[in-house]
This record gives structure tokens, C-alpha cells and sequence, in this order.
């Protein structure tokens, strides 16, 4: 069995993590679906990647809302092959000064919005006889931090929703899993050192050594590389019995 090209749906591909594993996935020759909710900012992902000689197309995608999913996948000429929910935010609060609207909207992005358009494409998956479902997940969906109780309860809920989808799939050649990475050096994640500097008191270069990097002996932030390297492992045939896992690149954190 070899390896070939994929009709591949990435969440949030117009800036972090989202479009670092799509300029990898390009570079393999995939064929990309960028969406974003900031639809320019998915125009500049895809840019990138043509002008770089790969087959790429944006689109506007709010994941929170049922009318722009249907939109989406009546747009679609072929069924999606492979979909990466990648799509996040961030907000970094105790429980008691957090606003539960901004509590809700995390957790309607990052698991409701999963379930939501996971459950648009899985009929064209069936239809086709093949699906992946990669979620990227964090370390919080395994471990907590203080201060971020609506970011670990999606990530966590990721966990559980691969596990359940895993069983109601398995009687075709579709899987789900999620990537469980420590930090990724993006603007997301740069944004969260600010915050975690002003909630803990400490500086930058602080939130950095002794919050994200002191827990993984490895020591190191993950790379884009590393995800893009393990999604292509994910959607390979040799990864077809891989399903309801949560892959954890972790740098040792959770074996401490």
C-alpha cells in the first residue's frame, strides 16, 4: 500500500498551527482546504502554499455555526478525505473572574464545533469508504494548568469524543484520533505567555522557563514538523488500525 495524495480539511489554517501543518501537508502533495472564521487570513495560508507550488483553497468557516458548516459542505465537489480540527482560542482566568460567555465560546470552538463538522463530513466518508479524523488536542487534554478550566475541558472532551467515534466508525475505513502536543511556538501561544506573566506575576521569559518548558525534561518546544509529521503518519495506511488514540508528544512530561 502507498501512500497518496488527500482531499485534506484543515480548521483554523489561517495562522498557527493550522497553517504550519498545512505548508507540510502541501509540501506532500496533498490537496488543501483551508478555512478559517477570518477568512483573509485562510486566503494568505493558501496564497503561500500556491505561490510554494502546492494545490491549496481557502474558505470562510465559523465552526460555532450550523448555517456556515452546511454552507461549507454544500460547497464541497468531492467529500472531504481527511479532516484536521484545528481550530482554538485562548483565554487565561480563574474560575471567578472568568466570563462565562468567553467560557462557552472555548468550549463551543474547540469541542462543539468538532462534533459539529465532524458530523457534516462523516457521510461523505462513508459514502467514499475512507475517512481520517485527526483533532489536535494539547497536553491539556491529559494534564491541567491553573487558570485555564474552559481550554482543559474542551481538550479533554476531545479525548473522550475520538473514543466514542472510534467505536461508531470502526465498521468502515474511517479513524479519529487526537495529537496531544506540549507548546508550539505560535502567536496563540505567545499571547498566552503574556497573560500567564500578568495572572502569575512573573515575566515573560519566567512564564517560559518555569511554566511551559520546565514540565518536559526534553525541554524544548514542539515543532511545526513534529504535527505535520504524525498527521501524515495518521492518514498513511500504516496507520489504519490507529483509532480513539491520543498521541502525546510531550517531551516526557506524562511519564514523570
Amino acid at each position: 500500500m502507498s501512500n497518496q495524495a488527500r482531499r485534506i480539511l484543515i480548521t483554523g489554517a489561517g495562522s498557527g498551527i493550522g497553517a504550519g501543518i498545512a505548508e507540510e501537508l502541501a509540501r506532500a502533495g496533498h490537496d488543501l482546504l483551508l478555512s478559517d472564521c477570518h477568512f483573509e487570513s485562510a486566503v494568505n495560508t493558501a496564497e503561500r502554499i500556491v505561490r510554494a507550488g502546492g494545490q491549496a483553497e481557502a474558505r470562510a468557516l465559523d465552526v460555532t455555526s450550523e448555517d456556515s458548516v452546511e454552507a461549507l459542505r454544500r460547497s464541497l465537489a468531492a467529500p472531504v478525505e481527511v479532516l484536521i480540527n484545528n481550530a482554538g482560542i485562548q483565554h487565561v482566568s480563574r474560575l471567578e473572574d472568568f466570563p462565562m460567555e468567553k467560557w462557552e465560546q472555548l468550549v463551543q470552538v474547540m469541542l462543539i464545533g468538532v462534533a459539529r463538522l465532524t458530523r457534516s463530513v462523516l457521510p461523505g466518508m462513508r459514502e467514499q469508504g475512507f475517512g481520517r479524523i485527526v483533532n489536535i488536542g494539547s497536553i491539556h487534554s491529559l494534564v491541567a494548568s491553573a487558570y485555564k478550566s474552559a481550554y482543559v475541558s474542551a481538550k479533554h472532551g476531545l479525548i473522550g469524543f475520538s473514543r466514542v467515534l472510534a467505536l461508531e466508525t470502526a465498521d468502515t475505513d474511517i479513524t479519529i484520533n487526537t495529537v496531544c502536543p506540549t507548546y508550539v511556538r505560535t502567536p496563540l501561544v505567545d499571547k498566552q505567555i503574556a497573560d500567564q506573566a500578568r495572572v502569575h506575576g512573573i515575566s515573560e521569559d519566567e512564564v517560559i522557563d518555569q511554566i511551559m518548558l520546565k514540565p518536559m525534561p526534553k525541554g524544548v518546544f514542539i515543532s511545526m514538523e513534529e504535527l505535520a509529521g504524525i498527521c501524515a503518519f495518521l492518514i498513511s495506511p500504516p496507520a489504519r488500525n490507529i483509532t480513539g488514540q491520543a498521541i502525546v508528544v510531550d517531551g516526557g512530561w506524562t511519564v514523570q
